[in-house]
């Protein structure tokens, strides 16, 4: 995060925002820094990558499902702006622990452990051990003694749209991403690669709600996905994993998606639509008959 800070104090916080006896390295100008640069990075990811899947990639026929709320988009993106500032302040005191170099967080290559194969390592490392932290973080939240305080909101979206990506309670919401800030103050990350990686799983996470459950086949039962997903908000004991399938087998959570099996949000939605072509053909030749009968 120290790379952001140097470009937004470059560009903008220097010249236009704070006064010059305001020194960058001042404790409360890099945690206000650090609050401005998290919301509005925040904001912007979920709003872009949101909005993007929301056009281009969800299937607006889900929103005829019995289960879809009324105003439900517009609910989605009022609960995660409102959740986001919250979620922002303790995730700002772990930037700030960044900032000021308490983390393994390296700059060159030539620091990598393992050179460029460290880096790759790391990626792979990253996503294994976060999933691993997040399938046991949302088991917990599951628990009766924390289910209905802090993550019962997020399960009011039952067939949700991308916007309900970032609708958490804001205990909820910073929990399930402590992994991703607690991995670079246990193991060597390269900056960027951090970077793109936190890009990385707000996307996924995005991506999981976008109800399209398309998956390669050989990667059906690997893949965490918005399928399996779907089936958590829907059925609840399941499939609480983040990428992949593995904990939950481990765990004993894993659900074949509904989806896969003909019987998910996509195939209701399509029999209500062919039982109610069908009530209307039902009305429109009684009533011809009745008609004809008239007639005669």
């Amino acid at each position: 995060m120290d790379l952001v800070l140097n470009v937004a104090d470059y560009y903008v916080f220097t010249p236009y925002v704070y006064p010059a006896s305001w020194s960058e390295d001042n404790s409360f100008r890099q945690l206000f820094s650090l609050f401005l640069v998290t919301n509005i990075g925040a904001l912007a990811i979920y709003f872009l990558f949101g909005g993007l899947s929301y056009y281009f990639v969800f299937d607006h026929s889900l929103m005829k499902h019995p289960q879809f709320l009324e105003n439900q988009v517009r609910r989605e993106i009022k609960f995660s702006m409102q959740s986001m500032p919250w979620i922002s302040i303790p995730t700002v005191a772990l930037f700030f622990a960044e900032v000021r170099g308490y983390s393994r967080l390296y700059d060159n290559i030539d620091s990598s452990p393992y050179g460029w194969f460290g880096v790759i390592l790391s990626m792979i490392s990253f996503l294994f051990f976060t999933d691993m932290a997040i399938y046991w973080i949302h088991r917990f939240l599951h628990h009766k003694l924390f289910y209905k305080r802090f993550h019962k909101p997020h399960h009011l979206w039952k067939v949700t749209t991308p916007f309900a990506s970032h609708a958490f309670h804001p205990i909820d919401g910073f929990m399930q991403s402590l992994p991703y800030h607690i991995y670079p103050f246990i193991f060597p990350l390269h900056k960027i690669t951090y970077l793109g990686l936190y890009i990385f799983v707000n996307i996924w996470t995005v991506s999981i709600h976008d109800g399209d459950y398309r998956v390669p086949t050989f990667l059906k039962q690997i893949i965490n996905g918005s399928a399996h997903h779907t089936d958590h908000h829907l059925y609840f004991d399941f499939n609480y994993g983040q990428y992949f399938t593995l904990w939950d087998k481990i765990g004993g959570s894993y659900k074949n998606p509904s989806s896969f099996e003909g019987n998910g949000p996509h195939d209701h939605c399509k029999k209500l639509k062919e039982d109610g072509e069908s009530s209307r053909n039902g009305n429109a030749n009684y009533q011809k008959f009745t008609e004809n009968g008239k007639n005669k």
